[in-house]
C-alpha cells in the first residue's frame, strides 16, 4: 500500500487509515478480527481509534474500540508494526452521559484519559494521539503542554488534533513553537468530494472548509486526515440516504461529474472519491471504514486507481 508522511512527526502511514469506531461493538470480535488481518495483510499500518468510541452504540460507555484493539495486539504480536492512532476530550465523563459531557482536554482529563487508553490497548506508548473536540473552556496552553508533557514522558509519539477551527489550530501551533512544545503534526477533519452547504450544522464535528484548505496548502507540515470520506455509505447503497447537510444542487452536479468519471476508469464511486482524496492537493489520507471484507477490498484498491490530470480538473471544477 502507498504511504504519506505524517506532518512533520517522521511517521510514515498508510495512504488508508482503518477506522475502529465500531469495532468490538456493533461490529463483533470475529468479524473485526477478520478486518483488521485483512487490512494488515494488504500492506495497511495505520489503525484509527478513540477512547469514547462508541459510547452511542447500544450498551456502550466508551473504549470498547480500543478493548478490542488491545487484544488483537496482544493475540497477533504485532504492535511493533501498527501506527495506532487514538483520541482524548470527546468520551463522557460518566455513562449514559453524551457530547454535553465530554472529558474536554484540561491537564487532568488528559492525563487520566492516557493512562486508561494504554491499559485497554495493552501498550505502553501510542503512535498519535489526537485532541479529539476543541475544548473552549481550557487554555490551549494547559492542553498543549499537558499534551508535550505525554510525548516526554514517552507515552506518545506525535499530536494531532481533529475537529478544530483554522485559528485555533494555528494558535495551538504558535503557542507550541513558542515554548518548545511538540506541535500537532495533522488534522483529522470530516471531509469529502461532496460539499455541504453553506452554514450545514453536524454539532460537535466540523467539515473542511475553504479557509483551512488554503491553510493546509501553504502548510505541508501539517498533514490532512479525512474522516467519513465515504458518508458510511451514501454514494454507493440505495438504502443509505445522502445526509441533509449535502443535498443541493452543487452535490446534484458534483455526483454526475464522479458517475462520469467511474465510468470511465471503470472503478467504483468510492473508489474514485478516495482516489480524488489522495490525489488531490493536499494530499489527503482517508480514514476508511468497513464491515464486510469485500466493502474493505473494495476501499483498498482506490490508492492504486490513477485518475488523469483533466479527470482531476473535471471533479475539482464540478
Amino acid at each position: 500500500m502507498h504511504t504519506m508522511k505524517l506532518g512533520h512527526s517522521g511517521i510514515e502511514v498508510s495512504a488508508l487509515g482503518l477506522g475502529c469506531l465500531n469495532f468490538g461493538s456493533r461490529t463483533d470480535k470475529e468479524t473485526s478480527y477478520r478486518l483488521l488481518d485483512q487490512y494488515v495483510d494488504a500492506g495497511g499500518n495505520f489503525l484509527d481509534t478513540s477512547n469514547n468510541y462508541a459510547f452511542w452504540n447500544e450498551g456502550c460507555i466508551g473504549g470498547e474500540s480500543e478493548a478490542l484493539l488491545g487484544a488483537w495486539f496482544k493475540e497477533r504480536g504485532n504492535r511493533d508494526r501498527i501506527v495506532l492512532a487514538t483520541k482524548v476530550g470527546a468520551k463522557p465523563t460518566f455513562a449514559g452521559g453524551g457530547f454535553e459531557h465530554k472529558e474536554g482536554l484540561s491537564r487532568t482529563a488528559i492525563e487520566r484519559a492516557i493512562d486508561e487508553s494504554l491499559l485497554r490497548l495493552k501498550t505502553d506508548y501510542v503512535d498519535l494521539y489526537y485532541a479529539h473536540i476543541d475544548d473552549g473552556n481550557t487554555p490551549l496552553e494547559e492542553t498543549l503542554e499537558a499534551m508535550d508533557g505525554l510525548v516526554r514522558a514517552g507515552k506518545v509519539r506525535a499530536l494531532g488534533c481533529s475537529n478544530h477551527w483554522t485559528w485555533r489550530i494555528e494558535k495551538a501551533r504558535s503557542i507550541s513553537l513558542a515554548n518548545g512544545w511538540t506541535s500537532y503534526c495533522c488534522l483529522q477533519q470530516r471531509f469529502t468530494y461532496l460539499r455541504p452547504k453553506p452554514g450545514a450544522d453536524f454539532g460537535v464535528q466540523i467539515s473542511l472548509n475553504d479557509e483551512l484548505l488554503g491553510y493546509l496548502k501553504h502548510h505541508e507540515d501539517f498533514a490532512l486526515l479525512a474522516y467519513s470520506p465515504l458518508l458510511n455509505g451514501a454514494y454507493t447503497r440505495s438504502d443509505v440516504a445522502l445526509p441533509a447537510q449535502y443535498e443541493g444542487l452543487d452535490s446534484q452536479a458534483r455526483l454526475k461529474v464522479l458517475a462520469e468519471v467511474a465510468g470511465e476508469t471503470g472503478a467504483t464511486l468510492n473508489q474514485v472519491v478516495l482516489a480524488w482524496l489522495y490525489q488531490g492537493i493536499p494530499r489527503t489520507i482517508s480514514i476508511i471504514a468497513a464491515s464486510r471484507p469485500e466493502q474493505l477490498a473494495e476501499n483498498l484498491a482506490a490508492p492504486h486507481l490513477l485518475l488523469s490530470a483533466e479527470q482531476l480538473h473535471r471533479l475539482e471544477q464540478a
